[in-house]
């Protein structure tokens, strides 16, 4: 049965049918929405609905204000571009090792000086480091000494508290042992790989697929298969299936909801079936679900969890990617799992620092987290279709581009010739870092393909960048030609 969703505000039922008619071609671009007054009469509304579900279709880059004339649905800039064609991996595990690339390609992003689309993280200026810090000092001033240590491996119980109604709120119902906070999500990720594998293992990861699973596989001497994984709508369940049936898998570890690098989201229905694939063949999946909160819609998308009725999903996220980068604290839902993983992290780290949970615990207690996230939703949007205008001006033919619904990375399939490895290096003499597609697979296919961030809106050096990278990719496509 799927879990309950919440019911959407007037304004945001008013936005998604307007949204729906952009999409099946009734509303066209260039054509002026019916005026505010008109609206209201039609639909029998307020002007405040009819201004808020305009706002919010603004926001999502759907719709454009022009003065003194009216609302009008937005050209998008995405449709001038291809999505890039799906990989068809060999169905076949290898050990895994793309540390020693990983750290060579990536060193460039920690320089301020280096403008990063090729890091993992947004603008730091998007988020409220101030009010963090407030929270931070006021919480730590009410802790008592009892609460340093009855706080240890499982985490701050206020903060346990916050998360355990926000996975309510979903309609997923956690047992609070199965919950525990960590260092970061890629704690909580590690601790869950561990927990459900052992040496010489068979992971299933997507093609492509986040870089630091590969490092973790490599870590733990595991083995990785690829399984094919559509740019739009995430893993393909029938090659999974045939996979599954052919070998022995212990876990999966996936990304349902905008998938990094490819910002993949995976339809509902999907997410709900690859659970009971899953469930059948009794195999553990570990969702990596840090960029869910990210979405252009009007809803968060159910993680994989939500269908979760045998124990077998270890949902993991973080406050890293959506409200505070550094702080590093995550945590696992780890199902049938909660009691090893819990054994682990008390073995490796103990415990994760209270000061930084104790800070976000107040802070979603004061109740601004909700409109933080709108604010940052808003801007990553309106970046999004700015992004896509410029590299549609500037990259060369053929070049092919993802089109996520949430998340801040773009996929890049470039011209065959093009190569990635080539592109990295004259990016980096010009000030500047990607991420080469060989990062994302344990046979390093993807070389010519690049993942960007563009997690950067206000940043004055972005669009000279992507224009500059666009120019150097069309300079190494016209010289192979």
């Amino acid at each position: 049965m799927r879990p309950p969703m919440r019911e959407l505000h007037r304004y945001e039922q008013l936005a998604e049918e307007l949204a729906e008619g952009m999409r099946s071609g009734v509303l066209r671009a260039g054509e002026r929405l019916p005026s505010v007054r008109e609206t209201c009469q039609r639909r029998g509304v307020s002007p405040s609905t009819v201004f808020q579900a305009y706002a919010l279709l603004e926001s999502r880059g759907l719709v454009e204000t022009r003065p003194r004339s009216g609302f009008y649905v937005r050209a998008q800039a995405q449709a001038a571009r291809a999505m890039p064609l799906m990989a068809s991996p060999q169905a076949e595990a290898r050990p895994v090792a793309v540390s020693e690339l990983a750290f060579a390609l990536l060193g460039s992003t920690r320089d301020a000086e280096v403008v990063p689309l090729g890091s993992a993280f947004p603008a730091p200026h998007l988020f409220p480091f101030d009010s963090l810090a407030r929270c931070g000092a006021r919480a730590m001033r009410r802790v008592k000494p009892v609460q340093i240590t009855s706080a240890l491996t499982a985490g701050d119980e206020g903060l346990r508290q916050a998360l355990l109604r926000r996975y309510t709120l979903q309609g997923i119902a956690l047992a609070d042992e199965e919950l525990v906070i960590t260092n970061g999500a890629m704690e909580a990720l590690n601790l869950c790989l561990q927990a459900v594998t052992r040496p010489g293992d068979v992971v299933v990861v997507e093609s492509p697929t986040f870089y630091a699973a590969l490092q973790a596989l490599e870590r733990l001497n595991l083995r990785a298969v690829e399984v094919a994984t559509d740019p739009q709508h995430g893993v393909d369940l029938a090659a999974l299936d045939e996979l599954l049936q052919r070998q022995k898998v212990a876990a999966c570890w996936f990304m349902p909801n905008f998938q990094n690098p490819l910002g993949a989201l995976m339809p509902t229905e999907r997410k709900q079936a690859l659970v009971e694939l899953l469930a059948r063949h009794h195999v553990a999946l570990i969702e990596d679900d840090v960029y869910g909160e990210l979405y252009t819609g009007v809803q968060r998308p159910l993680p994989a969890k939500a269908f979760d009725r045998h124990g077998l999903v270890l949902h993991c996220s973080s406050f890293s990617k959506c409200l505070a980068p550094g702080y590093r604290v995550g945590w696992a839902a780890a199902g049938r799992h909660g009691a090893a993983v819990q054994r682990l992290k008390m073995m490796s780290s103990l415990a994760t620092s209270l000061p930084p949970q104790r800070a976000l615990a107040e802070y979603l207690a004061q109740g601004g987290y909700d409109r933080h996230l709108r604010h940052l939703r808003t801007a990553l949007a309106a970046q999004h279709e700015h992004a896509l205008t410029l590299i549609d001006q500037s990259f060369p033919a053929g070049t092919r581009v993802t089109r996520p619904a949430g998340g801040y990375f773009l996929w890049l399939e470039l011209p065959a010739q093009v190569d990635a490895l080539r592109l990295h290096e004259l990016a980096r003499l010009q000030g500047i870092s990607c991420a080469p597609g060989v990062l994302f697979s344990a046979d390093r296919r993807f070389n010519h393909h690049l993942r960007l961030n563009i997690g950067h809106p206000g940043d004055a050096r972005f669009d000279g960048a992507l224009r500059t990278l666009g120019h150097l990719a069309t300079g190494l496509n016209n010289a192979r030609a």
